[in-house]
């Protein structure tokens, strides 16, 4: 197996994976980078977003006589990075970027990381210096395996055009199987000028990695048990479920068990939000229902989640008296953060299916929890702690009201792309999801700059969606210049600028924890300046500009860009700057101090 592993030792995804063609092809004399464009055919890639360079120069010629794949030229390799996630999370398929050698490939290391913390499936194809030239400080070079062997699920350095092929089918092959993630691929300038034969299929060859997706019989049965025996349980959803293609086995789940949820913000959608039993997100930002529910709990039982410090807070706090099931491809997760009472490795899909089954057969017997009194007070916490907002000074717009808006207007078959921040936030409280892999957004990572690119490449794999990028003022300003893919791709997404003229959430901090003292968060030199003009800016990109500075014009501004559907549309909201993200767990407290507003809350430690 070329280049190292890191790979878990089981598990596999089959429904998420683009693999190698049964169709055998004769050998046929080309060059390496034939026979990489080649490999992607066989693949079944349709797209590939990257920006071309000197090393990887051989491989864009062959690139354009291709009639199977369509090659989007990105403005920033970041840029095509994400874009490669959002058409992986929006379809289920591994996304596929490409860059040159040095900068061109360290570019791409931010969109590599963001989709190794949120185990987005996608592969990225790097030129590489000639290899007579690695290791001299070459023109643009980097040694981009070694750069990135922390942040991918596996990554290699091809050196012979005959193992192209190969390199490539064992690279779409991890990407996405098991827990996804991203791969790199690495080929030096020779070895794509290189002469060689192709022939497909190749013979995979990974011994250290086994496509294991089926739960242990007992341990399912043990989970069942306590789930029909607990008197407060709680199933903490986690982004595994959407990776697994899972939302139908949860909602069995869900109501053979009669037990509340919680998804997480990487599995909003999982379970629809209006379901009865649905408690919302838990963590920092959550739900005082979900977090109060996950700390009173006496059984949670965790589908394809990490106990992440967003979620769990102070980890020697959370949920004390709970036992804990937890489900997870990936057994490196499994005791982690928090010991396993059960631990089960398998698919999230199957894991579900079987535990379904476990429980049916545990209600048939006879045994089957009562869940009244649970009950009784998670709906007294829903009934005096439901999400909601201060409203607006008078006359000025509400961040929150805004996106509620477009969730409303635009509805839940469509798919919507946060950026990072107080409105991502927002998004993930006041957008009710329905539908599974219809949010998507940076979780693990934060990465600013995420929402337009993002949202360019869901766009492009699901043509049919209405699309809309919710982004911050900051955000925005780190990778806009893909609305110029966007406009020459003919890719008519919808971006929401809520613009508070400031790093909202970094505000925020420094209000609560800073004494007031924003230290370099004002984006405008004063108030209602606009450096830049985002109406302007979009125009100079060929899309369409609107600006929203009142209220009363919000249902309308949003309905006026629904319209549009041949050019991207870009929404300046100029909303208040002081709005705040509520509920929220201060940083490295314990959840039992949620804060439902500043001054109603009681005191906390503050983060040292």
């Amino acid at each position: 197996m070329p280049g190292q592993s890191h790979t878990e030792p089981g598990g596999a995804r089959a429904a998420a994976t683009t693999g190698p063609q049964a169709v055998a092809v004769a050998s046929e004399a080309m060059t390496g980078a034939q026979s990489l464009v080649r490999s992607l055919e066989a693949l079944g890639v349709d797209t590939v977003f990257g920006i071309p360079g000197g090393a990887i120069l051989p491989l864009y010629d062959p690139l354009m006589d291709s009639v199977k794949i369509r090659h989007i030229l990105a403005r920033h390799e970041q840029g095509a990075g994400h874009a490669a996630e959002g058409y992986a999370q929006a379809t289920g398929r591994v996304g596929v970027c490409m860059a040159t050698s040095g900068p061109g490939a360290t570019n791409l290391v931010t969109a590599i990381a963001d989709a190794y913390m949120d185990s987005v499936p996608i592969v990225a194809i790097t030129g590489q210096v000639s290899s007579r030239m690695i290791g001299t400080d070459a023109f643009q070079e980097a040694d981009i395996v070694g750069i990135t062997m922390p942040i991918t699920k596996h990554n290699m350095l091809v050196t012979s055009a005959a193992d192209i092929p190969r390199a490539l089918a064992e690279a779409f092959h991890i990407a996405g199987t098991g827990r996804p993630g991203p791969v790199l691929v690495d080929v030096p300038k020779d070895v794509l000028q290189a002469q060689t034969t192709f022939a497909w299929p190749p013979k995979l060859d990974l011994p250290g990695y086994r496509a294991v997706t089926r739960p242990h019989n007992k341990q399912i049965r043990e989970a069942a048990r306590l789930l029909t025996s607990s008197s407060r349980p709680v199933l903490y959803v986690g982004g595994g479920v959407l990776k697994a293609h899972a939302s139908a086995e949860l909602l069995r789940l869900t109501e053979e068990t009669g037990a509340p949820v919680v998804t997480t913000l990487m599995a909003l959608g999982a379970l629809p939000g209006s379901h009865q039993q649905n408690l919302g997100m838990p963590g920092m930002h959550g739900t005082v229902a979900a977090v109060t529910a996950l700390q009173q709990a006496d059984l949670i039982v965790s589908l394809g989640a990490r106990f992440d410090d967003r979620v769990t807070g102070n980890l020697d706090s959370f949920a004390p008296h709970a036992k804990i099931v937890h489900a997870d491809i990936d057994p490196a997760e499994i005791g982690k953060n928090r010991l396993a009472d059960v631990p089960i490795v398998g698919d999230a899909k199957e894991v579900i299916g079987e535990l379904v089954i476990a429980v049916e057969g545990e209600h048939t017997a006879g045994r089957r929890a009562d869940l009244t009194a649970w009950w009784a007070q998670l709906n007294g916490w829903r009934e005096a702690y439901p999400l909601g907002h201060a409203p607006a000074p008078e006359g000025e717009v509400s961040p929150q009201d805004v996106i509620a808006r477009i969730g409303a207007i635009s509805g839940p078959d469509s798919i919507y792309v946060a950026g990072v921040g107080q409105h991502q936030m927002w998004a993930s409280q006041f957008i009710q999801y329905e539908k599974p892999h219809t949010w998507i957004n940076s979780g693990g990572a934060g990465t600013m700059g995420f929402a337009v690119p993002a949202a360019m490449g869901a766009k492009t794999g699901s043509p049919d969606s209405v699309v809309w990028a919710i982004d911050g003022d900051g955000c925005f300003q780190m990778t806009n210049q893909e609305l110029a893919t966007c406009v020459i791709n003919q890719i008519p997404i919808k971006v929401a600028v809520i613009n508070n003229s400031s790093l909202g959430m970094v505000r925020q901090w420094q209000n609560l924890f800073y004494d007031g003292r924003y230290s370099n968060t004002d984006l405008h030199t004063s108030v209602g300046s606009r450096i830049p003009d985002f109406v302007r800016l979009a125009e100079a990109y060929g899309c369409v500009g609107l600006r929203c500075e009142s209220p009363e014009d919000v249902d309308a501004t949003i309905k006026k860009a629904m319209e549009i559907n041949d050019v991207p549309v870009v929404i300046d909201f100029v909303v208040s700057r002081d709005a705040m993200v509520w509920p929220m767990v201060p940083a490295g407290v314990s959840n039992d101090l949620i804060q439902i507003a500043r001054d109603t809350s009681p005191d906390f430690e503050r983060e040292s």
